[in-house]
């Protein structure tokens, strides 16, 4: 665990402000000044508690310590300190990693809702059966979750593959979840259609995005076309016989969404949402482009041309290569309740890794 010790003053700081908001809320009378503290008052209370908590969990532990000074060894009351003073130990522990966690900044984005796009790599009809795999693993993982999966554009193969998928996953924090999913995810197994049992490699691409408010980005009229066309289905066959799927272009960067699951006005506001997404990722990887040093540490950084992951039908093995992780339950993890824990251990190394980087700004 990373040291607390360097981020001390914030904890402080932030349990001071906490009682000048207390103070000023009591006193205040304005109705907006009001609205505004009562937000801050929410935002900083669950710190100032563990702040609380903190304090009284170290006093417990010095006042035991003290105690197991004074008191004999082999005294009855010598092994009931110790153990209060181990169970106290394990609080301290507990309020100083809440503490950690509560200081690292907020990710807006890791509460929003996630757009979700699978593409087959290289490996021909296998990529895309591959990537059928990955979209079925995403919607049970989602389902589990209490999520809503929902396609948005698709291109089918006749084998139940999928050349490419485009979906929202609506539920609050799924982005902050999946992120860690975008990569280039690799599969080693014997195609259905090889005679010679031969194990082949495949890949299959995975974008997740934050699905942008309505704020997140503006977007002029005038840089926008937008074709109205029949909603297809599997193997091209249209599904029916309006113009209800909506297919948009943005003129300056050639990026193109296509929504053809609802009405069309439906389908105008998703595909609106999955291009902000596009251009405010457009945006991020300029950022994270002047960044380039710091890329190295990040987990989960969306780059496509990493390999973050294998999946080894033969050996019944997934490997995550950011972390070193190997499980031995392939089925399980796509058949989606086997990829929580190695989503958790990728949350945890992002985590470890944030708190460092704060350590060293303090």
């Amino acid at each position: 665990m990373v040291s607390l010790s360097r981020l001390e003053p914030r904890l402080r700081a932030a349990a001071d402000r906490f009682q000048q908001v207390e103070a000023r809320m009591a006193a205040a009378t304005d109705g907006a000044e009001l609205v505004r503290l009562a937000r801050e008052h929410a935002e900083l209370k669950a710190l100032a508690d563990i702040v609380e908590g903190l304090s009284q969990a170290r006093s417990d532990v010095a006042s035991l310590e003290a105690l197991l000074a004074e008191t004999p060894a082999g005294d009855e009351m010598a092994a009931l300190a110790e153990e209060e003073l181990k169970t106290a130990q394990e609080r301290l522990a507990a309020f100083e990693h809440q503490a950690q966690r509560a200081l690292l900044p907020k990710r807006e984005e890791d509460d929003a809702s996630a757009i979700l796009e699978v593409r087959a790599g290289t490996g021909g009809e296998e990529a895309a059966l591959f990537a059928g795999d990955l979209v079925r693993m995403y919607q049970r993982f989602a389902s589990l979750k209490g999520w809503r999966f929902e396609v948005e554009d698709a291109n089918e193969t006749g084998l139940g593959g999928y050349k490419q998928l485009t979906a929202t996953i609506t539920g609050p924090g799924a982005y902050g979840v999946l992120r860690y999913e975008s990569g280039v995810h690799r599969v080693q197994r014997v195609p259905e259609t090889e005679a010679g049992g031969r194990v082949h490699t495949s890949a299959a691409t995975v974008a997740v995005l934050p699905e942008p408010e309505d704020v997140a980005i503006e977007i002029d009229d005038k840089d926008l076309r937008i074709d109205t066309m029949r909603a297809s289905g599997a193997g091209g066959q249209h599904v029916n016989k309006t113009d209800s799927a909506v297919r948009i272009t943005h003129l300056p960067t050639g990026i193109m969404v296509v929504s053809q699951e609802k009405s069309q006005h439906q389908n105008r506001a998703r595909a609106m949402k999955i291009l902000k997404a596009k251009l405010l990722e457009m945006e991020q990887d300029k950022a994270q482009a002047a960044r380039a040093a710091d890329r190295a540490a990040q987990i989960g950084s969306g780059d496509r041309s990493e390999r973050i992951r294998t999946y080894n039908f033969p050996q019944g093995r997934v490997t995550d290569h950011r972390i070193n992780l190997t499980l031995y339950n392939l089925d399980d993890i796509l058949s989606g309740p086997g990829l929580a824990p190695i989503i958790e251990a990728l949350m945890a190394e992002d985590e470890a890794a944030r708190l460092l980087a704060l350590q060293e700004e303090a």
